[in-house]
Formats: C-alpha cells, structure tokens, sequence
C-alpha cells in the first residue's frame, strides 16, 4: 500500500519542481504572476483534501464492512462538495480574474500577469477535483496503484506540455504563462478521461456508481462526510496559514534567512515522501478493520505502523544530515549563508522523528477513527499557542540565528507528539463511524 503512494509522490514532486523551474525561466515577473495566482488555488487544494480526508474515513470503513452502494454514496456527496466549490472558483477566475487576483496584489503587470494563468488554472481545478475524490476512494479500497499511474501519466504531460507551450517548441507558439496554464489544463482533463475509463470500463467495478447511487444520499450521510471533513478542512488552513506567519518571523532575519528556509524546506519535503505513503496506508488497513468493528486489529496495526515509522524516521533524518554537504554544493550562496543552511538542514534532520510521527499519528492513524476534531484542536493549540508566539520570541526578544528559530519553532512537534500518543493509547480515536 504504503510503496506506489510513495513513487506517486516522488514523480509529482520532481516534476512540480520542474514546472516551477521552466515558469522561473521566464523571469520574475511571470513567476510572481504564477505564485500570485496560486495563493487562493491554495484554498481550494485545502478544500479538496479535507473532503478527501472525511470521505475516505467512511469509505475505508465501508470497504472493511462490504457496503458498496455507500461508498458510492459518499463519492456522491464528496463530487457535489468538490464540484460546488471548483466551479464557483472556475467561473470567478474566468469572469473577473483581475478584479479577485487583484486582493492578493497590488503590481498591476503581476496581476494581470495572474489573471492570464488563472483564467485557464480554475478550470483544470474542476477536472482536478473530481479525479481526486475517485483515486482517494480506490486507495481506501486497498488499490492505491491506479493514482500512482494516472498522476505520473498526468504530471508527466504536463511537464511536456509546459516545455512546449510555454517557450513555443516543436513549431507551437509561445505562450509564456498562458501556455503553462493550458498545459496544466490539458493534463487534468486527461487526467479525468483514464479515471473515467478506468473506473467504468466495466460496469462490475466497485466505483462504477450509477447516477442513482451517487446522488441518491441522504441528509444523514452529508451530515457523516461533512463532520469528518470540516475538522480537517479548519485544521489544515490554521496550519497552513500559521506556517506563512511563520516565514514572517524568518523574514525578519534577513533575505539570506528566507532563502535558507524555503531551501531547506523544499529539500525537506523531497525526504518526507516515504511518510506520505506509510499514513496514508496506515489509513486505509485501520480504517477497513474498524469498518469490520475490529477495534482491536486496529489498534494492533496502529502500533505496528509507530514501530515502522520511528524506524524510516531514524534512517530518514541521517539521510537527510549526510545530503548536507551534497545540498550546500548545489546552490550558489555565500559563505555565512552556507552555514546558515547547513545549521537548518541539521534543525530538519533533528525534528524529522517527531515532526513524522505526529504526521502519521494525526494523517494515518487518529484520522482513520474519525477523530478529525482532537487532531483540529491539537493541531491550532501547537501551531497558534506554542510555534507562533516562540518563531516571535526567537527572534524579537531573543535575537537567535535562523536554526535556533526553527528549532524553537519545531518544539510544538513534542507537544503535539506527547498528547497524540497518550490519545492513541487510550483508545478514544478509534470510532467506527458506519452503521
């Protein structure tokens, strides 16, 4: 389970990381034309993981019970959530693009350089969310495979695409950030057509949901998506949001600062992926056994699922302090900005224990429960009360260097990791949520 969701997210970083270079090489006009467009994009992705999140508790719970016409029930109710806000999103950017982007900015090139991507981008959003809502339902049933495929496939035209389009190859004009835009569009609407055709090939496939199945759900079944799901869309935007407070207090020590986190951050994340996988997986397994009321399976997988993960977590962060020297080599900075990315990395590599097992107690195990609300609460107290207020204190009255902030930062990890784990332990997190 945990190894194809691994590769998914391996591909789709690397060639995220692509795209973003070809769009830099326009110039810096175009990128912050992109990353403005992108701001309230970032809303909607927030959006689309909380219903993922909440539909996937109940269909991995009724994949465990046998129950298809309810999955197909709660891939109803998560296609009108996704579809109500992906196209409100569409038509805005479509109809008044300058006048919305135009909130986030205040450079008139920059915007209308956003409202050039973004009139295209928020129709891709609305094939991009369907397609989403289908995969995270085949990964709850145990066959996480299919996204791997269709995301590769998907990521890897539009890469093509990119390179293309925007700089106007193999005798296509250029199109610049329009051109990027299209290529993210045309991915998506692939995209779309293998889910579809994968999932309705055959008429026997347990996604094959006929109109009268998707959209036959009742009050009480949007009641169930919608109580697992709203936890997670507020826990996943107060987070969000924080860590760009975050990146206020690092700015405040300087440009170098700055560089060095999104650095270090980015080269983070590139060896996080292995825990993508392992809660996502994590999800699935408990969330099939308390579907089939075995509370106790489920809570034997979740310690089987600690154990893997504080091993990876352990071999993980030495990788990640041994690419120090390979990471500093391969940008241009220097010399006190060197030390200062070498220092962060370090932060990083120290952290990753309790930063991953906090990610796979709340993502994987207490989320498979339905216990969205502990994990929305704990997540605002550690990140508002505690990282917050310390990212400040580090750097106005403290006056530190960037690793020791990041550091005073990180220390919420601790805090969330201590009252996740007595959670666990008690076994309050593990509700079966069907009937």
């Amino acid at each position: 389970l945990a190894a194809p969701m691994i590769l998914q997210n391996l591909i789709t970083s690397t060639l995220a990381m692509a795209d973003t270079f070809m769009v830099g090489m326009l110039g810096e006009a175009p990128m912050a034309g992109v990353t403005l467009a992108n701001i309230p994009i970032f809303v909607v992705q927030l959006f689309f993981f909380g219903v993922q999140s909440g539909s996937t508790v109940l269909i991995s719970q009724y994949w465990g019970k046998g129950d298809r016409e309810a999955i197909n029930r709660v891939i109803g109710v998560a296609l009108w959530a996704v579809n109500l806000v992906s196209v409100a999103f569409a038509l805005v950017l479509l109809l008044f693009p300058v006048p919305f982007l135009g909130l986030f900015g205040n450079e008139p090139e920059v915007v209308a350089l956003a409202a050039e991507y973004g009139r295209l981008i928020g129709l891709s959003y609305v094939f991009n969310g369907m397609t989403l809502v289908y995969l995270a339902a085949w990964r709850s049933m145990e066959r996480p495979r299919l996204g791997m495929y269709i995301l590769a496939a998907s990521m890897g035209i539009n890469t093509f695409l990119n390179w293309v389009l925007i700089f106007g190859k193999l005798g296509a004009p250029a199109l610049g950030v329009t051109g990027a835009a299209l290529a993210t569009l045309l991915a998506r609407v692939v995209e779309f057509i293998l889910m579809a055709l994968s999932v309705y090939a055959s008429h026997e496939h347990p996604l094959a949901g006929k109109p009268k199945e998707l959209f036959s759900f009742d009050r009480e079944m949007l009641r169930r998506v919608l109580k697992t799901s709203f936890p997670v869309i507020i826990s996943e935007g107060g987070w969000s949001i924080g860590n760009s407070v975050y990146y206020i207090a690092y700015g405040m020590l300087g440009a170098s600062s700055l560089a060095v986190i999104q650095v270090a951050s980015t080269i983070n994340d590139l060896f996080q992926i292995f825990f993508f996988g392992i809660g996502n997986a994590s999800a699935v397994m408990i969330g099939n056994e308390l579907g089939r009321r075995n509370r106790e399976k489920a809570q034997g997988y979740a310690g089987v699922f600690l154990k893997m993960t504080f091993v990876v977590s352990v071999i993980v962060a030495i990788g990640l302090y041994c690419s120090e020297g390979l990471v500093v080599g391969f940008y241009d900075f220097d010399q006190a900005t060197n030390h200062l990315l070498t220092g962060t990395l370090t932060v990083y590599a120290i952290y990753m224990l309790p930063k991953m097992f906090t990610y796979v107690l709340f993502c994987g195990i207490l989320r498979s429960g339905g216990d969205t609300r502990f994990c929305m609460m704990l997540d605002l107290v550690g990140v508002w009360v505690i990282g917050v207020p310390l990212a400040f204190i580090g750097v106005l009255v403290l006056h530190q260097s960037l690793p020791v902030v990041a550091a005073m930062v990180f220390f919420e990890d601790w805090i969330r990791l201590v009252f996740a784990l007595l959670r666990v332990k008690s076994g309050k997190w593990a509700h079966v949520l069907i009937d």
